[in-house]
């Protein structure tokens, strides 16, 4: 091992599996780069031969960079090579071929010795090209050679050449370097570039960014989210998933401001937050930054820094992500277009994956370390309170950062052999709605309506569908079309129903945290026994966010007590009724009678394009549960589809059933209200109002270019005034008018649009 504190001083460490070769570069005037300084590479393969095998090489300066295992192994070829030449001294003498040897080739050895002691640490390539153009151009003088001394002297040259070249042919880089050898002049390291490219870090932090930009990718789109946050996302020619590449702020900083922030983060982690700290993470956020931002203040002032209220902002929110924070998961949360994160193990081997709302699977630029995972999985058991231990190595659970909420799934050995992995679904930072799901196509108008007139019938539902086929973000939707007036209970193991959101907008809800599914003990409360507990509650909507177990027998309990009275709704697994009947009624062993409560099941599936690449979210099915069967409502006719999807229409299309009325449960709604018993035109009717009213309400954010009136605050507004000129129209007219409840429900839109353009 090197002196300490030297330049190119190093120090081997072994994590798991991983050997990395640290090198110290803080004394260096310049930067560590193998691919652009010959003395960093020439000193490199030196501690390579004194060193052996290593996994990476890591370059400490003020930053990390970091070469990874590839191309460690690279560059470990050319040191093993180099070593075996030292052992091999003999081969670069002109001694013992003759006097007339000497006389002629002690320079052309002496070139050799050059090339190949000195140059092949320095640039192998260039090494490589004298070896091959000097063998070239002795081929052709040996052909013009006449005298026998001087031939037998010039082949034993060529012959050390031929070994030297054919040995530096086996290695990896001479092979991958071939396209840039034509033409290479000595001192150009434009083909390294090519060849090396390190992750950069501030060592502040430990994840790692592939910095520079795919060079063969093609840009797809670029767009910035907080003014100070680069997202380019790239087509890569070998492979079919894309690149997202994210440029955050803390790879921008000046050096003045990075020495503030790192300095500001030796003081701050001195404090450990404790476990109760975790219990409010935002009161825990907000101690952390207003303690941050008057140090950074205090150390600028103190280094005579001057730094902007605005840089102190931004130095602020990065140090409370790497102090209490997830670090640049929160800033790959910040991308509304980001839906899911997954994290493999074992870390630092590859790359995290998102899911983009536009590109679908995408691999990023950022790669995570198993001392950040190790920080992540201990913040997670102290933010939920549950264990994540090889006795219970699955947690299930959920985070709040300012711009964003997120469900999170992570798993630990010994039913992950390899280490920690992580998986995060980002919830949308506002409910979706009825009509956003028109905009985008998971549901039509019509589909929109029937679910509106349904949930307005107080029925029992039951959202199924795969795993990301957005059965929780549909269920919120439905959410937000119950009225105001009335009282929701929320049930989950994992809080991904936008409770809080509804609730600051005026909802009258509860939530209630149970024990998940997985855990296998704790101090929250069962799910059976939480569903229980809500039917004490008082008169109140049930919404429970996924049946998973045992909780599915309270849960239809829950069903036959509120049917009729209010609405009772929760996801499921399950791609079809019958799926989802098979799941309850087989796997969670709820009584076929009981399974009898559900009055409709909404299937929503992901729709894939004929090449496999894109992926489309839809509501495949609206069925309803017939009552009149015995063992098998498929074979009995106990499913009845309202609408369905058309692959070709690419949306969900009435069927006969729903067009002629032949529909018990809207049926059983009408026979509640006055005006509808016994009417189906009038019940068709308000379906169809219903449905003109979220269409329109998408026409006229498209045409006023208003993407707001699509969100929750004034969907949940355009409901209330729907039913309040409802029920105006109604003591006007004696009638359920719909085209007068429409025409005054347009005036107010209009009359809403244009107080807003004004504003």
């Amino acid at each position: 091992m090197a002196e300490e504190n030297k330049p190119y001083s190093y120090n081997l460490i072994r994590e798991g599996e991983e050997t990395i070769l640290r090198i110290d570069a803080e004394k260096l005037a310049y930067l560590p780069s193998l691919e652009d300084n010959a003395t960093v590479m020439a000193k490199t393969v030196d501690i390579l031969v004194e060193t052996g095998p290593v996994t990476k090489i890591v370059f400490v300066q003020k930053r990390d960079y970091e070469y990874d295992f590839y191309q460690t192994q690279l560059l470990l070829e050319i040191a093993q090579l180099y070593k075996k030449f030292t052992k091999q001294k003999e081969l670069f003498s002109y001694y013992g071929s003759g006097a007339d040897c000497e006389r002629w080739f002690s320079s052309r050895y002496s070139k050799i010795r050059l090339w190949i002691f000195r140059l092949l640490k320095e640039d192998p390539l260039g090494a490589y090209v004298s070896l091959k153009r000097e063998h070239r151009k002795e081929s052709i003088e040996l052909e013009k050679s006449v005298d026998q001394r001087y031939i037998q002297c010039q082949k034993k040259y060529i012959s050390l050449l031929d070994y030297l070249i054919k040995e530096l042919d086996k290695t990896r880089l001479i092979t991958i370097a071939h396209p840039y050898l034509p033409g290479y002049k000595l001192g150009d390291r434009s083909a390294y570039s090519k060849i090396f490219k390190p992750t950069i870090k501030p060592d502040f932090m430990f994840t790692r960014l592939m910095a520079s930009f795919p060079e063969e990718g093609e840009e797809l789109t670029s767009y910035n989210l907080d003014s100070d946050i680069d997202i380019t996302i790239f087509k890569l020619p070998d492979t079919v998933q894309y690149l997202y590449h994210m440029s955050p702020p803390e790879f921008k900083l000046s050096e003045e401001k990075y020495e503030i922030l790192d300095l500001a983060r030796k003081i701050m982690s001195e404090h450990k937050p404790k476990k109760q700290e975790f219990v409010d993470p935002e009161r825990m956020r907000t101690v952390f930054y207003n303690v941050g931002h008057d140090l950074i203040q205090e150390l600028s002032n103190y280094r005579k820094t001057r730094l902007k209220e605005e840089d102190i902002d931004e130095l602020t929110e990065i140090l409370v992500r790497y102090t209490v924070g997830f670090g640049l998961i929160e800033v790959l949360l910040m991308d509304p277009k980001v839906q899911d994160i997954t994290i493999n193990s074992p870390m630092g081997r590859t790359p995290m994956f998102i899911v983009h709302a536009d590109y679908g699977d995408c691999k990023t630029n950022i790669i995570p370390t198993p001392p950040e995972a190790e920080s992540w999985a201990s913040k997670l058991r102290m933010i939920s309170g549950r264990p994540l231990d090889e006795a219970n190595p699955i947690l299930d659970t959920e985070i709040t950062i300012p711009q964003a909420r997120a469900r999170i799934g992570a798993i630990a050995p010994p039913l992950n052999p390899s280490g920690l992995a992580f998986a995060f679904r980002r919830h949308r930072d506002k409910p979706w709605t009825l009509p956003l799901f028109v905009e985008n196509g998971m549901v039509n108008s019509l589909a929109a309506g029937l679910l509106s007139f349904i949930i307005d019938g107080t029925r029992t539902m039951l959202v199924a569908g795969t795993r990301s086929a957005g059965k929780t973000s549909l269920l919120g939707s439905l959410l937000v079309e119950i009225m105001r007036r009335y009282r929701v209970i929320t049930v989950e193991d994992t809080l991904e129903l936008p409770s809080d959101a509804l609730r600051n907008m005026g909802y009258n809800i509860q939530s209630m945290k149970v024990r998940s599914a997985l855990a296998k003990k704790g101090a929250e409360v069962p799910a059976a026994e939480g569903i229980r507990t809500s039917l004490r509650l008082g008169d109140s909507a049930l919404i429970i966010g996924e049946v998973r177990s045992k909780e599915a027998l309270a849960l239809y309990e829950a069903m036959r007590v509120g049917a009729m009275a209010n609405v009772v709704a929760g996801t499921i697994h399950g791609e079809s009724p019958y799926g989802v009947f098979d799941r309850v009624v087989n796997d969670l062993g709820v009584p076929r009678t009981s399974f009898k409560a559900t009055d409709i099941i909404v299937v929503a599936n992901p729709i894939r394009s004929p090449d496999g690449l894109q992926r489309w979210r839809r509501v495949t099915r609206i069925t309803e549960v017939r009552k009149d069967w015995e063992k098998d409502p498929l074979r009995e006719n106990g499913f009845v589809d309202l609408m369905k999807y058309d692959a070709k229409k690419d949306e969900l299309v009435p069927t006969d059933a729903l067009i002629n009325g032949d529909s018990d449960v809207l049926k059983a709604i009408a026979g509640n209200v006055k005006e509808w018993a016994g009417n189906w035109d009038a019940v068709w009717d308000n379906v169809q109002l219903r449905a003109k009213t979220k269409k329109t309400l998408v026409e006229y954010s498209k045409k006023e270019k208003m993407p707001d009136l699509l969100e929750a605050p004034f969907v949940i507004l355009s409901n209330d005034i729907f039913h309040k000129i409802s029920e105006s129209v109604k003591q006007e007219t004696g009638s359920l008018d719909s085209k007068k409840i429409f025409f005054n429900w347009e005036n107010w839109l209009k009359k809403e649009i244009k107080k807003k353009n004004i504003k």
